[in-house]
């Protein structure tokens, strides 16, 4: 039996200005029957299939491991036994998994040991190396120019005009990628590379980078902007990195199933990555998204449910690598393969332990990023279900961190559900939903701890109930939904330009 939160009137009074900023969805399908046949029991059952597999496969179910195969096995098998025909869509990709955890110190002049998170990162697909050496300034922007300027550090193999091989690049995010930088540096001699942080406002923390792809063998790391400036500005700073990684390609798959009915022109396209990040189970990202939909196709197809428009459940490999399942997915379409999909549906971590129910900002009236045309649409449809159920929701903004990314880059319209990961709760929302104040929305998020126990069952029961109210709309709307037929249309206005700079849960650039 699924739970409830049960909202009083002084909560729902607090919420009602949220409330205000939503309009009602169009379409108007029953879907109580498939809401009570999609229950918090049988979603759970796939995530303990999904822990057993992890169980027997080092703790981890990421792409390109064993664990991710049995993932996809499971899947598939069962979407089989219900009568659905499973598509295995095979693609390559650039795997990293950290051996063990990276050191950074400065050695020179005043010793001080870096701690990973508060001081540095590590860069996804960084190299391996035990390398200790002097810093080198590469064309660096500090104060008093860095609050009003865009550094360009390292993008050009002129920048390292004079560079003397076997030093560490000190390298400054801005204008290119990450990996143009790393390239630049290693072409230049240097013996690793430290990249921190710009400067300007929402530019200082900690960088928790990606190259993208595994071709820099050095060790690369990401700091904030108060320490690679304190380095910078260190005479004769000598430093130790320590990185110890995994970096190569390697076989993965996405997973897709459709219902046998409905138009082909119209089709609701409903995603979930199946992959775990390599240290961890991943039951709740993604388990829990994986498992809802899985739920949902199998109730479907029990029910007898005959779609007006086509259903496509996906299940996407990479996701935690970059995003790269579903982007090899759009990347297959012809244009009118993808100017067929009416509406792209995604549920990436729907049962966050100290939760908030969140729904992607369509029409970027809350948040400084919209999808494609006809993506409000879709958040009507879930702001539509909440309102009615008395559930209080926020808006969250399409962000490029989950798998609609290579949808809405495509122009395809699309929307979804999300309980939160390593942000904190603020007071307010503990207020409105529960839990505490303070705390990750998922303690646990790409962590060890992210099993079975890492759930919240009164919010996956809820955000099941409202996943499968949507695919049932969209499966028998009749309504067009504006834009399907531009794909290829801009993907999203973006306030400050950097929607596309998340690769996943890692900036690129």
């Amino acid at each position: 039996m699924k739970k409830r939160l049960v909202i009083s009137a002084a909560v729902l009074t607090a919420t009602a200005a949220g409330f205000a900023g939503y309009v009602s969805g169009a379409v108007g399908v029953n879907s109580k029957a498939l809401r009570d046949a999609v229950t918090v029991a049988g979603m759970r059952s796939h995530q303990a299939a999904l822990q057993a597999v992890a169980d027997a496969n080092n703790g981890t179910r990421a792409s390109g491991t064993p664990g991710f195969d049995a993932s996809l096995a499971y899947v598939k098998s069962t979407l089989e036994a219900a009568g659905y025909t499973a598509t295995v869509q095979p693609f390559q990709f650039p795997y990293f998994e950290e051996v063990t955890p990276a050191q950074f110190s400065q050695t020179a002049p005043t010793p001080t040991v870096y701690q990973t998170g508060t001081h540095f990162e590590i860069m996804e697909y960084s190299g391996s190396g035990d390398v200790t050496a002097s810093l080198q300034n590469v064309d660096l922007v500090l104060p008093p120019g860095a609050a009003a300027s865009t550094s360009n550090s390292g993008c050009e193999a002129a920048d390292f005009a004079g560079f003397v091989a076997g030093k560490i690049a000190l390298l400054q995010r801005g204008t290119c990628t990450f990996l143009e930088k790393a390239a630049n540096a290693q072409a230049a001699g240097a013996s690793a590379v430290i990249i921190f942080n710009e400067g300007q406002p929402g530019r200082t923390e900690v960088l928790n980078g990606t190259l993208g792809e595994p071709t820099v063998g050095i060790p690369v790391i990401g700091t904030s902007f108060e320490l690679g400036n304190e380095l910078a500005q260190t005479s004769g700073a000598v430093v130790h990195i320590v990185t110890n990684t995994t970096s190569e390609m390697r076989n993965t798959a996405n997973l897709i199933a459709e219902t046998s009915g409905g138009r082909s022109d119209r089709v609701v396209a409903v995603g979930a990555h199946l992959d775990s990040v390599p240290g961890g189970a991943g039951i709740e990202d993604n388990g829990s998204g994986s498992s809802a939909i899985l739920e949902i196709a199998l109730q479907m197809k029990a029910l007898g449910i005959n779609p007006r428009n086509k259903v496509r459940f996906m299940w996407f490999g990479a996701e935690e690598a970059g995003l790269l399942g579903s982007e090899y997915y759009v990347s297959q379409l012809s244009k009118r393969q993808k100017q067929d999909i009416m509406a792209n549906l995604n549920f990436d971590m729907i049962a966050s332990p100290n939760f908030v129910r969140f729904v992607y900002d369509g029409d970027g009236s809350d948040t400084p990023d919209a999808g494609p045309n006809g993506s409000s649409v879709i958040e009507d449809v879930f702001a539509k279900y909440f309102n009615n159920k008395g559930l209080a929701f926020e808006a969250t903004a399409f962000d490029g961190r989950s798998d609609y990314g290579p949808f809405i880059a495509a122009g395809i319209p699309a929307g979804g559900l999300f309980t939160g990961a390593e942000e904190l709760k603020t007071a307010e929302q503990a207020a409105i939903y529960g839990g505490t104040a303070g705390v990750q929305l998922d303690p646990c998020y790409h962590d060890t701890c992210d099993t079975y126990v890492n759930n919240n069952e009164q919010v996956f029961g809820e955000m099941g109930d409202a996943a499968a109210d949507a695919v049932l709309q969209f499966a028998m709307t009749t309504s067009a939904v504006k834009g399907t037929s531009k794909a290829n249309d801009a993907a999203v206005k973006s306030v400050d330009g950097e929607l596309l700079a998340y690769r996943g849960s890692h900036l690129q650039r």
